[in-house]
């Protein structure tokens, strides 16, 4: 039997971090041999047979098999490297408007926010994922899209090809946060860097008026918080003047509660002034009660907001359709919602209404649904979280959307009333993506794509108060 690195670890029962350590590896140097994303040299190779007791030769074997289809992931560690991209503007920008750099931009949802607010336009996306850099391309006409690993862009090409960003825009994601150094370490083009030190390099270099930093809020006690605080250290120490909430985007007219950490930084140590919610529904943060979650100030001033917007307000003039089936027309014989008119940005086709097709098995599990894991009859899955199998509630903003919300399966994804999932545009509308804006990819990337993003109406609120505050 032919066994590449994997699957000898796995067949010995050695957990990555062990055999990691035995070769005297770092565990994401490991993950990328595991998956034929590199070539181990031979004194490498013969060590990982010995800690494995198998022979170098069969063990080479396999590694070549496994080179020829990698397992690529979608991360800085486990995509596949590919050779640097470059999919021009369209359209040259407008020097009257403030110009907005975009990193680790995915599909460019927290920046088209920005583009929603006539003040800014996007310039210039970052996006080591090919698909993700197609549409942010498509979607964002005066942006010059750059297809490369961030760690290796050289910031004289991003200052010679564009306009100088009033306003830089981001959301590393956080592998290697816990081995963050004082920025002066830091040298350019250095691989070994880790991606919230590569914002803080580019930030450096180009010197943008604000910078805004997005995350999960996990990064509010990662490392105990000495994680967030280097971060803010950093950008403190190349000039910038910071401040931190959690948002709920449910509190800004989101029809879904989703939480993210921003980071506000000026340049000229300007004091950011949050927006405060415009909007209300009944939510327990999953930072606690801790004074940088911003939220409406209770029941009593609520009443002077408006209610959240609700999955039904969302998408109820999408027309029904069954598991597997799919519509291109809008439903005519109801009236719209306000922000209904508003996602749907005038757009006169309806695309990606289609529903996934799910087994008879599953139609049977949908059938039986409700609010969680526990309405189903007893014995009819084995396993699963609490939200799993379960049915958005329609008369609620939706819980947060996951890379998988097609699947039954996900964090509560089942269609209020309908045997089914939802459908990719229902996800876009949840996530508050217009429907004139364009995905490419397969169906299952464009999931990913939309479950990913950070929803434009974010973008849009902090767009506003930076105005507010310059």
């Amino acid at each position: 039997m032919v066994l590449d690195i994997r699957s000898a670890r796995q067949l010995r029962r050695m957990r990555q971090r062990d055999l990691a350590a035995a070769a005297g590896i770092s565990v994401n140097e490991l993950m990328k041999l595991e998956r034929g994303l590199t070539v181990p040299p031979k004194k490498l190779l013969d060590l990982i047979s010995d800690c494995l007791n198998m022979d170098v030769n069969q063990l080479a074997v396999g590694q070549n098999e496994l080179l020829k289809n990698p397992l690529t992931g979608e991360g800085y560690i486990t995509a596949r490297p590919e050779s640097p991209t470059r999919i021009p503007r369209r359209k040259t920008p407008d020097s009257t408007k403030k110009s907005v750099f975009d990193l680790f931009c995915g599909v460019g949802g927290f920046s088209f926010g920005f583009e929603m607010h006539e003040a800014f336009q996007v310039v210039a996306g970052i996006d080591i994922l090919g698909d993700r850099l197609q549409t942010f391309s498509r979607n964002h006409d005066t942006a010059n899209a750059y297809g490369e690993d961030i760690r290796a862009i050289c910031t004289d090409i991003l200052e010679s090809e564009n306009p100088r960003p009033f306003v830089i825009v981001g959301g590393a994601p956080c592998q290697g946060f816990s081995s963050l150094r004082p920025f002066r370490n830091i040298e350019r083009n250095d691989l070994r860097n880790n991606l919230a030190e590569e914002f803080c390099r580019i930030v450096h270099d180009l010197q943008p008026e604000w910078i805004v930093f997005e995350n999960v809020i996990g990064l509010l006690t990662y490392n105990k918080g000495q994680t967030l605080q280097a971060i803010l250290g950093a950008f403190e120490e190349v000039g910038y003047r910071t401040s931190f909430k959690v948002l709920n985007a449910a509190y800004y007219g989101l029809p879904q509660c989703r939480e993210r950490l921003i980071v506000v930084g000026s340049r000229k140590g300007k004091p950011f002034k949050w927006t405060q919610p415009s909007h209300w529904c009944e939510h327990r943060s999953m930072a606690g009660q801790q004074k940088f979650v911003l939220k409406p100030l209770g029941k009593l001033f609520a009443q002077n907001l408006q209610p959240a917007v609700t999955v039904n307000q969302a998408i109820h003039d999408l027309p029904p359709v069954e598991a597997g089936e799919r519509s291109t027309v809008y439903r005519d014989d109801i009236e719209s919602t306000p922000y209904e008119i508003f996602i749907r940005n005038k757009a006169q086709q309806l695309t990606m209404h289609e529903a996934t097709a799910h087994s008879p098995r599953m139609l049977e599990i949908i059938r039986q649904a409700g609010a969680n894991i526990y309405a189903l009859p007893e014995g009819t899955v084995t396993s699963g979280f609490s939200s799993c199998y379960s049915r958005l509630n329609g008369d609620e903003p939706s819980v947060t959307l996951t890379v998988n919300f097609t699947h039954p399966g996900s964090n509560r994804c089942i269609h209020p009333y309908q045997h089914r999932a939802l459908t990719l545009r229902e996800g876009a509308r949840l996530q508050g993506f217009f429907d004139t804006f364009e995905f490419l990819g397969t169906r299952s990337q464009i999931v990913k794509q939309i479950g990913n993003a950070v929803p434009p109406l974010l973008g849009r609120v902090i767009a506003q108060a930076i105005l507010e505050s310059d």
